[in-house]
């Protein structure tokens, strides 16, 4: 795809009642429908393991039925509404589509566990849930209110969030699995049975604390090894802060973040309990401070990194640049001369060279092309 072709479809204009509101709509859920029917045709390969015994048949096929209607409906509205009939035609095939997979089977069998799968059921429950939680937060409180919903870079970063929720198992097997073998003997270790024995709400705090101290220095040696820059380079140049922006992240660095998280966590063998509980912190936490949000937080600023103090972190401002490196724990900051939280909102985002390319495989490519000498 072409950037002028990029840049078309990353800078829609939502204006109210062109039919493109519609359309997008239109899009969307005709997507997450074709989804929601590949997960009952074929569950086994298309839905998550975990999930399987919470799913209630009925429900979920009323559910996918309502979201090929509205597709449906969208599209046909947009198509009245808009001179150029494309966007809206997408989406009502796309709805059609979706009608005839779940033709076949509607009902969700039982299956058993597989080696292999690719968890839409999973992207769509992330991407729907944390959709009607961040879109109307960062309408009701906006930190920039001109910025819009479907800002410049927003089908590059819904991309990445569709790779690192349905590649869920792909990442676990070059992360988890490695620090599995390398740790497979510290399994007997009597500090990781004095570690499980203690309260759940003290062993989250402790995986806080540990985890945050290593990926403050991975996190800081991306800023200050040139080499490892580029790799990082890719998460900052969305120039939009949002919840979507959140899923901006190099998969050489998914990769390396999740190894050196999960290294403590399995020698000092945490209990399940209290990684769930870190787990489900850590996925809200860090698209809660991504998000485009005014809350300013006085007090607990100082102990937990809050939207400000992030936002600070992808400042194009000189004063910013490497500063604010923690993921939960400002303390770090502090306590390593890195900190910086002026008493007025960060502005201007970016990386000051703005020379990252626009698009997932060019970012992709970006460090590599980079290290060969082949780019800047």
């Amino acid at each position: 795809m072409s950037r002028t072709l990029r840049n078309k479809y990353e800078n829609v204009d939502l204006t109210p009642g062109l039919g493109k509101v519609s359309a997008t709509f239109s899009i969307g859920l005709g997507l997450l429908s074709l989804f929601g029917a590949l997960c009952f045709l074929m569950p086994e390969l298309f839905t998550t393991p975990e999930f399987r015994g919470f799913y209630e048949g009925p429900v979920l096929q009323a559910v996918l039925q309502l979201g090929i209607a509205v597709g449906f409906g969208c599209g046909l509205y947009s198509m009245m509404k808009h001179r150029s009939t494309g966007y809206g035609l997408v989406g009502m095939g796309l709805a059609t589509v979706a009608a005839l997979v779940a033709s076949g089977k509607v009902e969700a069998p039982t299956v058993d566990m597989r080696n292999l799968y690719v968890g839409l059921d999973y992207f769509i429950l992330t991407l729907v849930i944390l959709a009607l939680v961040f879109i109307p937060l960062e309408h009701a409180f906006p930190k920039d209110p001109s910025q819009k919903v479907l800002r410049k870079g927003w089908v590059t970063d819904l991309k990445y969030f569709m790779f690192s929720h349905l590649g869920i198992q792909l990442i676990s097997f070059f992360t988890i699995i490695p620090v599995q073998a390398v740790l497979h003997q510290a399994s007997t270790w009597e500090l990781q049975q004095w570690v499980a024995a203690q309260p759940v709400w003290l062993q989250f705090i402790e995986i806080l604390v540990v985890v945050d101290f290593g990926t403050y220095w991975i996190h800081r040696a991306m800023h200050e090894i040139p080499a490892l820059w580029k790799i990082h380079a890719v998460h900052h140049s969305t120039e939009h802060m949002d919840w979507l922006a959140s899923s901006r992240l190099h998969v050489l660095e998914i990769l390396v973040n999740r190894f050196v998280g999960y290294v403590p966590i399995f020698v000092l063998g945490f209990s399940p309990s209290a990684v769930y509980a870190y787990l489900v912190f850590v996925s809200f936490h860090a698209i809660f401070i991504h998000s485009n949000v005014r809350f300013r937080f006085p007090m607990l600023r100082r102990i937990l990194a809050t939207p400000e103090f992030h936002h600070w972190h992808h400042s194009s401002e000189q004063a910013a640049i490497d500063k604010n490196y923690a993921a939960f724990l400002p303390i770090y900051d502090v306590v390593f001369g890195t900190a910086y939280m002026p008493t007025h909102l960060a502005a201007r985002y970016g990386t000051v060279s703005n020379n990252v390319p626009v698009g997932v495989l060019g970012q992709f490519l970006y460090p590599f092309r980079c290290w060969l000498g082949k780019a800047r």
